[in-house]
């Protein structure tokens, strides 16, 4: 399990001042703790697409934003990521929520798809990632930041499972 108090403190560490995105199931308890941490600004979008234009505006501007998104909203956001984030080479730390994630375990019945295209969409975007499945690996938060610094490019941090 990953503990949402333990991502928070890392994002604290990595002095992110904002973190742009959308509410689900999976980040719902992360986003109640982030709302309540004046250090971190939270900005709400409507469709995840938009929030990789405000990150970048935000980037642009002077801040330390990352995103906090699911993989359904990711893969529909595909044209504002290139468009934005990608083009403009922002070193932006992308956390998605891996929906589905359990459901690629071998035997295991497929009930969710959206797990079979989001690594696959990854890798064809060029975008380097890593899996955080519990508190352990937290370190691959400021590991993955460090690659968008050094590559000044996107890259992305997978969360499985819902932050208690």
């Amino acid at each position: 399990m990953l503990s949402a108090k333990i991502i928070l403190e890392e994002l604290k560490k990595q002095e992110i001042t904002h973190i742009v995105g959308l509410p689900d199931n999976g980040s719902r308890l992360l986003f109640e703790l982030l709302w309540e941490t004046p250090e971190i600004e939270v900005i709400q979008v409507s469709r995840e697409g938009e929030a990789f234009a405000i990150a970048a505006g935000l980037y642009l501007g002077g801040k330390n934003p990352a995103l906090l998104i699911q993989n359904t909203g990711f893969l529909e956001s595909g044209d504002a990521f290139r468009g934005t984030v990608h083009n403009m080479r922002i070193p932006i730390l992308l956390l998605i929520g891996y929906r589905g994630y359990k459901t690629l375990i071998p035997g295991t019945l497929r009930v969710d798809s959206v797990a079979t295209f989001l690594e696959p969409t990854l890798k064809a975007w060029n975008i380097p990632y890593s899996i955080l499945t519990d508190d352990k690996e937290v370190e691959q938060i400021s590991i993955a930041m460090l690659k968008a610094f050094n590559t000044s490019m996107p890259t992305a941090v997978l969360l499985v499972g819902e932050t208690t």
